[in-house]
């Protein structure tokens, strides 16, 4: 029996479970939780950033002071991997939903009050010794994810847990402003020049944020790089937009650890093109769904 079948078998609903994989983190501890409060980001940078948005689809920050145990939880997705479990497991875990959290005022000052936390995230570990990259040169949701002033309508927020360079696989992206069919119905058709790329190598707990209409993607690795690079995203809605995806809920609200099941196995089975899945663990997330 493979792990992921062990994991299964011992009750994915059971938090003992998830507590022995990672005992040094938590599992909708409610008191714990209680206590966590957003970051504090001053309103003038928020317009600085929204402005960039506008004009390059992305933004950059560095390290936070989070005060979560990044390197701890970067160790849990580590364990993941090792152990064939899919990575979006990660997201059982409280510090994983707080970290977003943590940007909620942000996060309302790009996409304004009443927005909405999206059913797509995910979990990367992508490591040079295997040869890995993470996702194909894509645009998220296109075109039709801006407004007529080119500020969007959705957002990604992709945040590294580990040093991320070109050698272990870090973001390129074409900005907005270099991108010709950048917020145009003629965005499948790629026209950007090579010298306009943009390589983003960034440090452990950095911040990336880009409108759902930017073309991005993850570098192939170099057997050189010197450890994964492992990194999360999550994605956002305004709240006076029809939803993207379903179900949408309430960004300040951490689910339980039922809601965390079926959304975890929401995400591997839409994204099991990208990532094919044992017969078994599809049908254990099938099954979850309900």
């Amino acid at each position: 029996m493979g792990a992921m079948e062990q994991v299964a078998a011992a009750g994915l609903g059971d938090a003992a479970l998830w507590r022995s994989l990672a005992p040094g983190l938590h599992l909708h501890d409610e008191e714990w939780l209680q206590r966590q409060r957003p970051l504090a980001i001053p309103s003038e940078l928020i317009e600085s950033l929204r402005g960039l948005l506008r004009e390059e689809g992305y933004f950059q920050l560095p390290p936070q002071p989070w005060d979560l145990p990044i390197d701890a939880m970067a160790q849990l997705v580590r364990m993941l991997d090792e152990r064939g479990i899919p990575l979006p497991f990660s997201f059982m875990y409280d510090e994983f939903w707080i970290l977003y959290y943590r940007l909620h005022g942000m996060i309302q000052g790009l996409l304004g009050p009443g927005y909405l936390r999206l059913p797509d995230f995910w979990t990367w570990l992508v490591d040079p010794q295997r040869h890995e990259s993470g996702w194909k040169p894509h645009r998220d949701k296109g075109w039709q994810s801006l407004r007529e002033d080119r500020s969007p309508k959705s957002i990604t927020i992709w945040l590294p847990l580990t040093r991320t360079t070109p050698l272990n696989g870090c973001m390129y992206l074409v900005p907005a402003h270099r991108d010709p069919t950048y917020g145009t119905p003629d965005d499948k058709d790629w026209r950007h020049e090579p010298a306009d790329i943009r390589a983003l190598p960034a440090e452990a707990g950095s911040v990336f944020c880009w409108t759902q209409a930017l073309l991005h993607w993850g570098s192939r690795t170099s057997p050189r790089g010197e450890a994964p690079r492992i990194s999360v995203a999550f994605e956002f809605q305004a709240g006076d937009v029809p939803p993207y995806n379903q179900p949408l809920t309430q960004p300040t609200e951490v689910p339980d650890l039922a809601l965390r099941l079926k959304l975890v196995s929401q995400q591997i089975l839409q994204y099991r093109h990208m990532y094919p899945l044992a017969p078994e663990v599809e049908a254990l997330a099938k099954r979850l769904l309900g």
